[in-house]
């Protein structure tokens, strides 16, 4: 028998559909300042939804000192006796450059073959708009949720939420509740049914090197000054060794090997490593001693992101740069602190400076800790039981080597877990040109939402605290 509350959201698709156009057409890129009115778009496109659907206490939470972007808050408070969850989102998305790659618009939802492409479909805008319409499906049909909510829709996740914390310290009594539901932290594979138990940290920064007062002549100069780029080149070969191993002191303080059931967990995962170096075009690299999947998941990482200097127009130009510039980004697992691996890193690249080159740090990004939901926490217990309904598949549970700085934070500041709940899936580009949505994920999403929320709603919420360690 088909429950009357989805059969509702499942009439509502196109509806659902057009909504979700609609909201990608608003360029919410919280990292461009140049977007200011696309964020602001957004959030009023939220704001009308959530008033209009029923929602209550309908705010705008922002830091303490003013700054960042606000985040959404409204609530419906109405199931005595249930649990309370935060429902999480995230507004904004990712720059949609390079633009030439894009086969239509960013800001233009468009359907190709069963996907609906744009910026932010999948990261978070499509499973965002899932999760809402579920709610406003049970408000619908039966005037009411099976469970308090508190909606908390953020507006820094693609910056590394610098302002989350803040907004939470400061709105604390407002946000009481036993969990957080996240429609971010998206599945890892279309082909099996899965459920994201963690996540690793994330922090990074960029930093310049200075060799001289300005570029010099590589005639008169060269061979007798030091090249920023090539200085720059050796700091970064020399994070790691041959075989891929990060030798920075202190780096690994506080990361435990997985153990043998972490591992014996691991390989039983079906997984086709050539099939997908295959897809990828490119072949398996990292730290010697662990499987692909457990360097995912299980192992921290130092990346350059993106490095520049000297003269890279047509043609050439026979100077020694003064200056050269990388970004650094690193994920990071479970007993690592990321204060202490800022300072390691830096510490390191200093350290290795030679005569004549300083080094500065510029742009420095929020940083966040690993995440792992507690094996008996009640919200991830009913999420497993509401996907084996709807898939007929009881969900394996994987960990996610990208970052939902949520997670780490709310449980700092709130005392909370998260349990993330997301139909975006692991390959829709959502980093990258021509992100996209399976549009069959819209389905699964409302049906899987929704068989959750009956099943949070027949909880106690004494369950929720005796769950934490």
């Amino acid at each position: 028998m088909t429950d009357p509350v989805l059969a509702h959201a499942l009439e509502q698709r196109e509806t659902l559909l057009a909504r979700l156009a609609a909201f990608v057409a608003h360029p919410s890129v919280g990292a461009d300042p140049a977007c200011a009115d696309g964020m602001e778009a957004a959030r009023r496109f939220l704001e009308t939804r959530l008033s209009e659907a029923g929602f209550s206490n309908l705010q705008r939470l922002v830091a303490p000192d003013g700054s960042g972007q606000p985040a959404i808050y409204a609530e419906w408070l109405g199931a005595e006796g249930a649990p309370t969850l935060i429902v999480y989102g995230h507004y904004d998305v990712q720059p949609p450059d390079p633009l030439d790659l894009w086969h239509s618009p960013p800001f233009e939802a468009t359907i190709r073959d069963g996907r609906l492409y744009g910026r932010g479909v999948s990261d978070d805008k499509g499973p965002m708009l899932i999760a809402l319409e579920a709610l406003i499906a049970f408000l619908e049909v039966e005037g009411r949720l099976p469970v308090n909510v508190r909606v908390f829709l953020e507006g820094e996740e693609e910056t590394g939420s610098p302002s989350l914390a803040p907004i939470l310290s400061a709105h604390r009594e407002l946000l009481q509740a036993d969990a957080v539901l996240s429609a971010d932290g998206a599945r890892w594979r279309a082909d099996l049914t899965t459920i994201n138990v963690g996540n690793r940290g994330n922090g990074g920064f960029e930093i310049t090197v200075r060799t001289a007062a300005k570029d010099l002549h590589s005639g008169r100069y060269g061979g007798v000054v030091p090249n920023a780029l090539h200085v720059l080149a050796g700091l970064v070969a020399g994070l790691r060794d041959a075989e891929g191993r990060i030798v920075v002191a202190g780096f690994l303080d506080g990361v435990e090997d997985p153990s043998p059931e972490d591992r014996a967990a691991i390989a039983a995962i079906p997984f086709d490593e050539a099939a997908l170096m295959a897809q990828l075009d490119t072949a398996p690299a990292g730290e010697p001693g662990y499987s692909f999947l457990e360097r995912l998941w299980l192992r921290p990482t130092l990346e350059v992101n993106g490095m520049w200097g000297g003269y890279t127009g047509a043609g050439g130009k026979t100077v020694i740069p003064n200056t050269a510039h990388a970004k650094f980004t690193m994920r990071l697992v479970p007993g690592q602190d990321p204060e202490r691996v800022r300072d390691a890193v830096l510490r390191h690249l200093r350290a290795s400076c030679p005569p004549g080159a300083t080094l500065t740090v510029t742009d420095e990004r929020g940083w966040s800790g690993a995440y792992a939901v507690p094996d008996a926490n009640p919200l991830l217990l009913a999420a497993e039981e509401a996907l084996q309904e709807t898939t007929g598949d009881r969900p394996i549970r994987v960990r996610i080597g990208a970052t939902l700085p949520l997670t780490e934070i709310v449980l700092g500041t709130l005392g909370l877990d998260t349990v993330m709940f997301s139909f975006s899936t692991a390959d829709e580009d959502y980093h990258a040109p021509n992100e996209f949505l399976r549009l069959s994920a819209i389905d699964e999403g409302l049906a899987a939402w929704v068989a959750l929320l009956r099943r949070v709603g027949l909880q106690d919420p004494a369950d929720y605290a005796a769950s934490r360690p």
